[in-house]
C-alpha cells in the first residue's frame, strides 16, 4: 500500500499523550496514529454502511410493526 504524508496541527497536549501511549506501548508516535486513524475510519466506515442499509429498507418500505416496536423498548426498558 503507498504511503502519502500530510500534516496538520494538534494541540501540545495530545501531543504528550500521544507519546505516553507509544512509550508505554514500546511503538512510535506513528504507530499510535496509524492506530488511530484505522479504529476512527472502520467506526464510521461501518455507520455509513448502516445508514444505506436503513435507508435503503425504508425506500423499499420495510419498516418495524407498532408491535415489533413496542416489543424492542419492552426489551431495552426492562419491562416484562
Amino acid at each position: 500500500m503507498s504511503q502519502e504524508t500530510i500534516t496538520f496541527q494538534i494541540e501540545r497536549e495530545k501531543i504528550r499523550e500521544l507519546e505516553t501511549i507509544a512509550t508505554s506501548i514500546d511503538r512510535d508516535r506513528t504507530y499510535v496514529l496509524q492506530a488511530a486513524i484505522d479504529s476512527y475510519l472502520e467506526i464510521h466506515r461501518w455507520q455509513i454502511e448502516e445508514i444505506e442499509k436503513g435507508l435503503l429498507e425504508a425506500e423499499a418500505g420495510d419498516f418495524a410493526s407498532e408491535e415489533e416496536v413496542q416489543a424492542v423498548f419492552a426489551k431495552l426498558t426492562n419491562e416484562n
